[in-house]
């Protein structure tokens, strides 16, 4: 999954983005509208968090415009502005939920999981294939009754893979899935969580394998008897 956070309060951000990438949520963190406007035209995200009150105007302008690229993208406004007047205006240019601060993380959380859970929205809840289950929900894996112990850039590289599986995940879009736009990509940093991912499905008897497609990506599948 990935989010784009509109916030220019620096500490609010921190936290935020910290709180996310915890749950293996990619976030990119901007604190403007124009850089939130170009964040939307240049990445597909599954959610905005957007603050009222940036440098350069309302967030709420922002909805129109990624509504544009993305008509169901889900949006939820994070603001001091709570009352009710101010509540009732944000739902009714777009946004699907209003959370006033200060609010706890944990039902920032609560709240992103309910609005991708709408019609629309619904995501799936686990993927399998072979002997590999990855839960989606909880955001794990297993191989049978055995946790594979993957960090997070691990666990999102098979996750890319798995949504995709038996199709080749080209090198750019498994880029996108693993790294925020403010992460700095060392040229062979992908390949090596890719070959950790392999070692460890191996040394598990996951029964699936993953190709390197010279050029193009990598391929998850599974194992031929």
């Amino acid at each position: 999954m990935r989010v784009l956070l509109a916030e220019d309060e620096p500490e609010m951000a921190a936290v935020l983005v910290a709180a996310l990438r915890c749950n293996n949520i990619i976030t990119d963190h901007v604190s403007t509208i124009e850089a939130a406007e170009e964040a939307v035209r240049l990445n597909s995200y599954d959610a905005l968090l957007l603050d009222r009150s940036l440098p350069d105007g309302d967030g709420l302008e922002l909805i129109a415009d990624a509504r544009r690229i993305r008509p169901a993208v889900p949006v939820i406004m994070l603001t001091a502005r709570g009352d009710l007047k101010d509540r009732i205006e944000g739902l009714d240019l777009g946004a699907d939920d209003y959370l006033a601060k200060p609010f706890a993380v944990e039902e920032l959380m609560a709240r992103l999981r309910a609005i991708l859970r709408r019609p629309g929205n619904i995501e799936i809840e686990s993927l399998r294939l072979g002997r590999l289950h990855f839960d989606l929900r909880n955001r794990e894996a297993r191989v049978g009754d055995m946790a594979l112990e993957l960090p997070r850039r691990e666990l999102l590289v098979l996750e890319a893979l798995m949504r995709r599986a038996g199709r080749t995940v080209e090198r750019s879009s498994l880029e996108d899935a693993v790294y925020g736009m403010d992460d700095e990509i060392q040229s062979n940093a992908l390949d090596a969580h890719v070959s950790r991912v392999r070692r460890k499905l191996d040394a598990a008897g996951a029964g699936v394998e993953i190709h390197t497609i010279r050029g193009v990506g990598y391929l998850i599948r599974q194992a031929r008897s």
